[in-house]
């Protein structure tokens, strides 16, 4: 069993940055990959970043390439997403993701639905033209 807690998401204006934070506890967090996804109203849930056990190989979707960047700290067993050059329609609610044993973080990049077994609460971000 995996609990993953977000914290971090708000309203800021277009241009600016958040960094989103989850907090895992459970299984041994240098296992496995994370990753974030988004809904916003109406659509479904997309992939937006995922890492690998260790950190060495991250993924990202092509609308925040450049802009968002995935981290973790195994030893605090926290990943981090900071957003930076928020858009308007980067507005939506972000979850935390963790898989189940033996997928990769590629694999949480590219697979429809998405193969996580575990999602956070989810944490509002809301971006303001």
């Amino acid at each position: 069993q995996v609990q993953l807690v977000e914290s971090g998401g708000g309203l800021v204006q277009a241009g600016g940055s958040l960094r989103l934070s989850c907090a895992a506890s459970g299984r041994t967090f240098s296992t496995y990959p994370m990753g974030w996804f988004r809904q916003a109203p109406g659509q479904e849930r997309e992939f937006v970043a995922s890492i690998s056990s260790l950190g060495a190989a991250t993924y990202y979707a092509d609308s925040v390439k450049g802009r968002f960047t995935i981290s973790r700290d195994n030893d605090k067993r926290t990943v981090y997403l900071q957003m930076n050059s928020l858009k308007p329609e980067d507005t939506a609610v972000y979850y935390c993701a963790a898989p189940g044993l033996g997928t990769t973080a590629q694999a949480m990049s590219i697979k429809v639905p998405p193969p996580v077994d575990y999602w956070g609460q989810g944490t509002q971000v809301t971006v303001s033209s």
